[in-house]
């Protein structure tokens, strides 16, 4: 019996091999989704204080949150592909962080405040990495057929 094996339950995350990919995909769209509503709310919270003092928004901080766990989860059920995904879903995470501090400085600065461009670009690849995961089935007939 290994010490720490009820620290993860194992035998469900095996049970849902299968989802956990399409699980990252759907937490990928979502965190994408509320990067774009976060954005628009720092503006506003810019332009209507006077302390220009940002605050994070706390559903893309969950679905961040749930993202990197995601992530390590697809990390056990398929160590190559989660490996991977881990690595991108955590440079979405430091893009996100360093991104939010940098609209800190131009809220207080009174810049222009301007779009997340590497945290949108990180999720990109991730996005396209996770699509190529899930999504794959849908163009093997023809892969294999050339390779």
């Amino acid at each position: 019996m290994q010490p720490l094996q009820f620290l993860v339950p194992l035998d469900p995350l095996v049970a849902a091999e299968s989802v956990v990919p399409f699980v990252v995909l759907a937490l990928l769209l979502a965190n994408m989704v509320t990067r774009l509503v976060a954005h628009s709310k720092h503006v506003e919270q810019a332009k209507a204080s006077d302390d220009a003092e940002l605050s994070r928004w706390t559903p893309h901080s969950i679905t961040t949150v749930l993202l990197i766990l995601a992530s390590f989860a697809f990390l056990i059920v398929a160590p190559h592909g989660g490996m991977v995904m881990a690595v991108l879903v955590l440079g979405v995470f430091l893009a996100d962080f360093f991104e939010f501090e940098s609209r800190k400085v131009e809220a207080r600065n009174e810049m222009k405040m301007e779009r997340p461009k590497a945290a949108v670009t990180a999720s990109l690849v991730a996005l396209l990495y996770a699509g190529y995961q899930t999504l794959f089935f849908i163009v093997e007939p023809i892969w294999t057929s050339i390779v």
